[in-house]
């Protein structure tokens, strides 16, 4: 048996016999630190802030590009402000929504994103930018299906997941995932999209961290990404630029490492303290997309070294956070839901900064939460939305707002969770249950299936809500039988059957 990296229980002290050891902590952070609702304020207070600098560096970033095009320089900024509006508002929905719903419904979700990556390459319906027919044109703003791609993938896989949990192993884990990933990521291929490929493989490696996969599988699944990128850039060789251009970008400086060196500057010139807000000159059409993809060598040039470090810490606060709430929640579903989508977040503005400061080759990811984009905008504060949600589920979070006293804004706004582990509604009218089935619609067939050859059980630990018991584990029913058989012979074996009892001749006195 295996465990999964991500522990899945907070580290709670023990007291009990002498046979049972009471764990140390090695860290143990202040009270003030460590609340009930700690994981919903940093997430709040981390992307709130992330939110605030993005609209000022948007402002600043996009202004004097939109005023040598002929248009007001104001308007970049305020339309990204009436997106981030929106994406407050799905913030909102995410937050009231059920965990039970979004489960309920994103099988749903992934069908309808499969279908609009299919319907971007129609050349009627697909728009096409810088050389990617990656957008469908809405009227007031170009929706991106990818970033829609991304989201219904993490949560299609978590719940998938939880559902295979008690019979999960390395076949069940990977067999779901794999074919959908593998389909998903040729659409974005066929835009192309390199970039969306790369985030789409972040939640896949969440999700399978999550689950517990061995860690001798991700060596193997590195191998396999190598050769992928090898067989994408003998198919387009403009690839293979990308690729290297980062390696020694002055090699060839008024083309492939063109946007490179402008991004060197511009960091070059902020210094430690930076020019000031608003001072930048790389954003005089000097620095191509400055305000999406490059926005973090902006921030560079007019908040300098401290300023990047912020937004650094940042997203490491985001991180804490994510992986606080998978560690403390109790139901599956959260927590491998919230490891994908963390995993996701904060590499993919890892990614972003490694490629602004020439660690890594350019990909076009954006910078989540602060780069200039509508959809990508909107559904990054729905997924915040989610995790506040998230967060608000954990028992302690749960029993904490029980017995405080909020007022009626509040409880209709952030309202609290039912149950802490919510079950999953279904879309149609409950048929009543097979035998050869169990309560929650998986058949017994399937939980007492036992492993095949070369399969791995995936262990895991859910620990109990507050004031529970944890229940005693059975072992299988086969297991069972063996165990029983090896201690005592049942009586029914014993006995002749009745048919050979009946056809005995008695025997005959001496």
């Amino acid at each position: 048996m295996e465990s999964s990296g991500v522990p899945t229980a907070p580290a709670r002290r023990r007291t009990g016999g002498a046979g049972r050891r009471t764990p140390v902590r090695r860290f143990a952070p202040p009270a003030w630190l460590d609340g009930p609702l700690t994981s919903f304020q940093l997430v709040v207070g981390a992307a709130g802030m992330l939110l605030a600098i993005g609209l000022v560096m948007v402002f600043s970033a996009s202004a004097i590009e939109a005023a040598l095009d002929d248009q007001p320089a104001w308007r970049p900024g305020v339309d990204q402000v009436v997106f981030a509006v929106i994406g407050l508002v799905a913030l909102l929905v995410a937050v009231r929504l059920p965990v039970g719903l979004v489960r309920r419904w994103a099988p749903v979700g992934l069908v309808v994103a499969a279908v609009l990556l299919v319907a971007v390459l129609v050349p009627g319906i697909g728009m096409e930018l810088n050389g990617s027919r990656a957008w469908i044109d809405l009227g007031f703003t170009n929706f991106q299906p990818s970033e829609l791609a991304k989201l219904v993938f993490a949560l299609w896989g978590a719940h998938v997941l939880a559902l295979r949990d008690r019979f999960l192993t390395v076949r069940t884990l990977l067999v779901p995932l794999l074919p959908v990933f593998g389909v998903l990521s040729l659409l974005l291929i066929l835009e192309p999209d390199f970039g969306g490929v790369v985030s789409l493989g972040l939640v896949l490696v969440g999700l399978l961290w999550a689950g517990g996969l061995p860690r001798r599988w991700f060596a193997a699944f590195t191998a396999a990404g190598v050769a992928m990128v090898a067989l994408m850039v003998v198919v387009a060789p403009y690839r293979m630029e990308r690729i290297t251009s980062f390696l020694d970008p002055f090699a060839d400086p008024s083309d492939t490492g063109f946007q490179a060196i402008r991004g060197f500057y511009a960091l070059a010139t902020g210094g430690l303290w930076g020019v000031g807000l608003g001072n930048s000159a790389m954003k005089w059409n000097l620095l191509p997309e400055a305000e999406s993809d490059y926005i973090f060598a902006i921030i560079g040039e007019e908040l300098g070294f401290l300023g990047c470090l912020a937004v650094i810490a940042l997203y490491g606060v985001l991180a804490h956070a994510g992986f606080r709430i998978a560690r403390r929640s109790t139901d599956r579903f959260v927590q491998l839901a919230c490891v994908a989508i963390t995993v996701w977040l904060v590499g993919q503005a890892a990614l972003n900064m490694g490629y602004v400061v020439g660690l890594l080759p350019v990909t076009g990811l954006t910078l989540p939460l602060v780069s200039a984009g509508g959809t990508s905008l909107v559904l990054t504060l729905f997924i915040v939305g989610l995790l506040i949600r998230f967060a608000r589920s954990e028992p302690e979070a749960v029993e904490h707002l029980r017995r405080a006293d909020r007022g009626r804004l509040s409880r209709w706004l952030l309202p609290v969770s039912e149950r802490v582990v919510d079950p999953v509604r279904p879309r149609r009218a409950r048929r009543p249950e097979r035998p050869d089935e169990g309560s929650d619609g998986t058949p017994e067939r399937l939980a007492r299936r036992a492993p095949g050859p070369g399969a791995r059980t995936v262990a895991r630990v859910v620990p109990a809500p507050p004031g529970e018991r944890a229940p005693r584990e059975r072992a299988p029913a086969r297991e069972r039988r063996t165990t029983e058989a090896r201690g005592r012979v049942p009586e029914a074996r014993r006995q002749p059957p009745p048919r050979a009892r009946a056809t005995e001749s008695p025997r005959r006195p001496r």
